[in-house]
């Protein structure tokens, strides 16, 4: 192991320790202070990575650089001002930021970073470590405990892991870019005072971005031309009939994630509204976002979109309806499949037809199924799949996907059986977070109070997540998973008596 690659493993599993400190320890002020430690040890493991790319920037514009570092370090003390002086501002901020993405070349490859979501991360960190020394924090619920412990056990685990990885480079990307600031996000979140205002007012960001992006999308398909390049998106709306837009997502599919996890939050809203002029503005956002979502493409994110609706109707309802229309139409699937295949792009017989169909899907997952026979206790190390599966399938071709689009898989070769016992882990206890603590009983309520029905969200949304994750990828690497999580954890929480507004139902007009 060479020098710098020894620096990148130890910074990033001293980066990844700090991280689930910070999600377990009860302090506020040493909570903060870890929290700051994690991001300066995810700095420096990332250091060699970037150490070149930085070079050559200040070398060929020394001014620019320094100009652009100080415009940030400006942003970032109005920030820190900000959240010190409102702190649920946090909230709004964080939420704001969730979608942007800066392209930008890393290690020989453009990576596309939540830049400004990591500005409010940081931010939030660096104004909770200042201040009065707050009293350490009331013990939370079990479910919230275990899910802080489990997800705590996950990032170590998955740094140590590492550690064997046959692209160590990539897995120090993904606990630094993802893992670590995505942690910290989490706890940020837990620790705001979830109002009523201020639920209404983080939803009403979202739908504004969501419709935002949609007319970014709507003005591509006019213009035939996509703002943001995707090779991939460019080649095939050259050969197919059709024209697919990503919005400024890069990616059509967590463009259309986003869209239709709004719509499962809109969705929420009118199923529990009883405001006439509410419905109508919420039916015509439902309308606008639904057209951008079409114009994605996305079959994952329709499929994300039918799982959170449903979840949101068997709270609203009954449970045995909605699973007896799921299993017809999971039956009226399998036989437009054997009567007309073509009717889904099935086009001649075996795993080949298969295979095309799923866009080169189906040969990832045999692929990352022998992985996982070959190492089926501990794996190829974490965030190795692409690089082990070329090698072992032999694929040369830079164009030919070599990343499992489904996590499983992806977690059962990079990680075995232990890595599985963990992901098992996490959904469990998410899924008893999201849906304990009488859930249904209190959606029952007419209208549900307004931290319930932000719980109901919640649920559904990562209900639909998880299900993007089983077709598409990214499931701890997208903030959508821990925010949404966060919130469920928060809401968990007995509230202080100044949050006695939650009780009142937020309007989104």
């Amino acid at each position: 192991m060479t020098a710098e690659a020894f620096l990148e493993g130890a910074a990033s599993l001293g980066a990844a320790g700090a991280a689930a400190t910070a999600l377990v320890i009860d302090a506020p002020r040493a909570r903060a202070r870890t929290m700051v430690a994690a991001l300066v040890l995810a700095g420096v493991a990332l250091g060699p990575l970037v150490s070149g790319r930085v070079s050559d920037q200040v070398s060929a514009r020394p001014a620019v650089v320094a100009a652009a570092a100080l415009l940030g370090l400006g942003v970032l003390a109005v920030l820190v001002w900000l959240i010190r002086r409102n702190p649920p501002l946090l909230a709004l901020l964080a939420f704001a930021a969730l979608p942007f993405r800066v392209p930008l070349s890393l290690g020989g490859t453009t990576a596309n970073l939540l830049l400004p979501l990591y500005g409010v991360i940081l931010a939030g960190c660096v104004a909770l470590s200042f201040g009065r020394e707050r009293p350490p924090d009331a013990e939370p619920p079990r479910p919230v405990r275990r899910l802080d412990q489990v997800l705590a056990a996950v990032l170590v685990l998955y740094a140590l892991q590492a550690l064997y990885s046959s692209d160590l480079d990539q897995a120090v990307k993904n606990i630094c870019f993802f893992y670590v600031p995505f942690a910290l996000l989490y706890r940020l979140l837990r620790q705001i005072d979830w109002t009523a205002k201020v639920l209404s007012r983080c939803l009403l960001v979202v739908v504004a971005l969501a419709l935002f992006f949609a007319g970014v999308g709507f003005v591509e398909f006019g213009t035939q031309h996509l703002l943001i390049p995707n090779a991939k998106v460019l080649s095939a709306n050259e050969i197919k009939p059709y024209f697919r837009v990503n919005s400024l997502f890069f990616d059509p599919n967590i463009y259309g994630r986003f869209l239709a996890l709004t719509m499962i939050a809109l969705a929420a809203r009118l199923l529990w509204s009883a405001r006439t002029r509410e419905t109508w503005l919420i039916a015509a956002a439902l309308a606008v976002l639904w057209a951008g979502l079409v114009l994605s493409l996305s079959q994952s994110s329709f499929a994300a979109l039918l799982v959170g609706l449903a979840v949101l109707a068997a709270l609203r309802w009954k449970v045995w309806p909605v699973v007896a229309i799921a299993v017809a139409g999971i039956a009226i699937g399998v036989a437009i499949a054997v009567i007309s295949p073509d009717t889904i792009n099935l086009k001649g017989k075996g795993s080949k037809a298969l295979d095309t169909a799923t866009s080169g899907r189906t040969d990832l997952i045999r692929g990352g199924g022998r992985m996982f026979a070959a190492r089926p206790v501990y794996g190829y190390g974490a965030g190795g799949f692409e690089a082990t599966y070329r090698e072992r399938e032999h694929v040369r071709s830079k164009r030919r996907a070599a990343i499992s689009h489904t996590i499983p898989v992806t977690v059962a070769a990079e990680q075995g059986v232990i890595g599985l016992i963990a992901y098992v882990a996490l959904l469990v206890c998410a899924f008893v977070l999201l849906f304990g603590g009488g859930l249904r009983g209190a959606l029952r309520t007419r209208p549900p109070p307004a931290d319930v029905l932000a719980r109901g969200i919640a649920a559904a949304a990562f209900c639909a997540l998880f299900v993007h994750t089983l077709v598409y990828a990214s499931f701890l690497e997208d903030p959508l998973t821990w925010a949404l999580l966060a919130l469920a954890g928060a809401l968990r929480v007995p509230q202080p008596a100044s949050s006695a507004s939650l009780a009142t139902e937020p309007s989104i007009s």
